[in-house]
């Protein structure tokens, strides 16, 4: 970690106050299905804008006075509007200093294409870098409904490395990733990690989280790492990459591996210069046990919340704030049991941060580590530091009880939920059962005893960055293969949903009379949506994206009738970037051609092996008899 322990913000002003009302105005947009997210006024036809804040909702004719010779007006023809998206839970900075050397899985819906992907990046591929497939897939969601093989691929990539994460679960590896990681017979097995070992004792390319992550991360922190100059340009093109999705802020959430202040250069470079496309509310989070009161202590007496503006700025600590306290969000893998004592240490570290007047948010997945978490928080509240008026908040609470739920509430607490169950969701199922599943999370009664509730994605590294995934799991229930796990009584409407992805996120950094909602005064961030959100069919809700998206003022993402109006971004780079040739996020077009490609793939095999007599013909057909089973 940098000895400079200050972040290089000054100098960066707020916005100044909105216009009046009758002046031009600098953006305008018309014939429009506004959803303002105000129950003052919930609809609109159009918005002007002027100095990046709103300053007029209206019928067209009413905002036709205010068109001045230089106001860029903007027809939506007819389409949905909505507030710019908030994600509560987002590790944008660490994201974004990686995004362009990641080949993204994320909504890819056949493993043929998937493998068809690495295969030609590894063509693209310099020697002695890797390609990383990081987060953002599940088998699920593939028509095969299976992962890849480590054999698959070393055939895809025989001498390029290649790290494929698969969830908190585990990574694959082909050879030559184990040879560059420097995994041998000899390397020993780190707590809470196996190296999958063959019958020869030689790792096999597999890695397991037995229960914690640690040991797929610090693998991947083994591949090489960009320069700033590209770590700089790979965040301008992760954030147009959520801008794409109608994303207009994000809560940073930091992470292990994202130190302080060296990995926030690049997001403060651009604060610096007026180019990030995304609001960044970021918190800090102690990278080495036994170290954290240490780093929260030296914070606490450099920086404070509210550093910065409404661009970038500190809100607080965590997501954790001692290591011991941490628990473990694999399902695939028994709940995590919390060592004895942690709380000691813990509760130094609550007690630092409150009687500093700072924030902050607090990792826990299981009901377990929250009542622990809560006894702590219990007796600080007899010396006045519980509730008062500090922003505080528990982050995933996927099997929160309702006792807990009243006690986050009496002590002032929030939460933030994410969709991580729209990737691990069957894993938890089968392990807990159908009864558990029912309520994990319980955004219902989270909403029910009063709690700011906002949502996120928890990305990149497990769920996908796409919001509207997030959205369609809240509204629908149903993991991305399409698996249903809650009743109707634990669901939101799709407004509801909605208001916990804008609103609700600016309650979390208070700044919910400027943010979240479309009104006059307001930040002008807003999205054009490909398709109207409250309307389509819910099975098209995860294909939603922007075609026009406001951010301040400023049209950060513009395509379809609108390609061009957005600000210029430079090239991907470095050039072999499996973004400069793939993108991001897989949808539209592209999927239903993949999708074609893999189904005609699968006819001509089923017809090949008819022809053997391997298979009934015909489309009655259920599949293949391997003659090792057949009866």
């Amino acid at each position: 970690m940098s000895g400079s322990t200050g972040m290089p913000v000054a100098g960066i002003r707020p916005a100044e106050a909105p216009a009046p009302r009758g002046a031009p105005a600098d953006l305008l947009v018309r014939n429009a299905k506004v959803y303002t997210g105000d129950p003052a006024r919930p609809g609109a036809r159009g918005l002007a804008v002027r100095d990046g804040r709103i300053t007029a909702l209206g019928d067209d004719h009413d905002l036709a006075a205010l068109v001045g010779p230089d106001t860029r007006v903007v027809d939506a023809l007819g389409r949905r509007v909505v507030p710019g998206l908030n994600d509560s839970h987002l590790h944008v900075i660490r994201g974004g200093l990686n995004y362009v050397l990641e080949l993204r899985w994320d909504g890819v819906r056949s493993l043929r294409h998937a493998l068809a992907m690495l295969r030609e990046q590894a063509g693209r591929t310099p020697r002695g870098q890797w390609i990383r497939v990081v987060g953002g897939w599940t088998a699920e969601q593939f028509a095969e409904r299976r992962m890849p093989t480590v054999a698959e691929l070393n055939a895809a990539a025989p001498d390029t490395p290649v790290f494929v994460l698969h969830l908190y679960q585990s990574a694959l590896m082909n050879r030559a990733a184990v040879r560059a990681a420097g995994y041998t017979r000899d390397t020993p097995d780190p707590r809470g990690g196996q190296i999958v070992r063959g019958r020869d004792g030689e790792p096999t390319g597999v890695l397991l989280a037995a229960p914690g992550a640690l040991l797929l991360y610090s693998t991947l922190a083994k591949a090489p790492a960009l320069d700033a100059a590209d770590r700089r340009t790979s965040t301008v093109h992760f954030l147009r990459e959520l801008n794409r999705f109608g994303l207009t802020s994000a809560l940073d959430a930091a992470g292990g591996f994202q130190n302080f202040p060296d990995d926030y250069a690049a997001v403060v470079d651009l604060a610096r210069s007026g180019e990030l496309s995304l609001r960044i509310a970021y918190f800090l989070f102690p990278q080495t046990a036994g170290q954290e009161l240490a780093d929260l202590r030296r914070w606490t007496q450099t920086v404070r919340p509210g550093d910065g503006d409404e661009w970038l700025r500190l809100a607080g600590a965590g997501e954790n704030l001692t290591w011991a306290a941490a628990d473990f969000e694999n399902f695939a893998e028994p709940r995590p049991v919390l060592g004895p004592g942690y709380e000691t240490e813990f509760e130094q570290a609550v007690r630092l941060l409150t009687e500093s007047g700072w924030g902050f948010r607090l990792h826990a997945t299981y009901d377990e580590t929250i009542r622990r978490d809560l006894a702590v928080f219990e007796r600080l509240a007899a010396d006045g530091l519980f509730p008062a008026g500090r922003r505080w908040l528990f982050d995933h609470a996927e099997t929160a009880s309702d006792n807990s739920l009243e006690r986050i509430a009496a002590l002032g607490g929030a939460v933030s939920v994410q969709n991580r169950m729209s990737f691990q969701g069957t894993a938890f199922l089968d392990r807990y059962g159908a009864e558990a599943t029912a309520r994990t999370p319980p955004v219902r009664s989270m909403l029910e005893h009063g709690l700011t509730v906002a949502a996120g994605t928890d990305a990149t590294r497990v769920s996908s960055y796409n919001p509207w995934v997030a959205l369609h799991w809240l509204v629908t229930g149903r993991t991305v293969g399409g698996t249903a796990l809650y009743p109707p009584a634990n669901l939101l409407g799709r407004e509801e949903a909605l208001g916990l992805y804008t609103l609700g996120g600016a309650r979390l950094t208070g700044e919910e009379d400027v943010k979240g909602v479309l009104r006059e005064g307001c930040y002008a961030d807003l999205a054009v949506l490909s398709q109207d959100y409250f309307t389509v069919p819910d099975a098209e809700i995860p294909d939603i994206e922007s075609v026009l998206t406001v951010v301040g003022g400023r049209i950060v993402h513009a395509r379809a009738e609108y390609a061009g109006m957005d600000e210029a971004v430079p090239p991907v780079s470095p050039a072999w970037s499996p973004v400069a040739r793939f993108g991001g996020y897989a949808s539209g077009s592209r999927q239903a051609e993949a999708m074609a490609e893999a189904v005609a793939e699968s006819e001509r095999h089923r017809a090949w092996r008819a022809a053997r007599g391997d298979t009934a013909a015909g489309p009655a057909a259920r599949g293949p008899v391997d003659p090792c089973f057949a009866p």
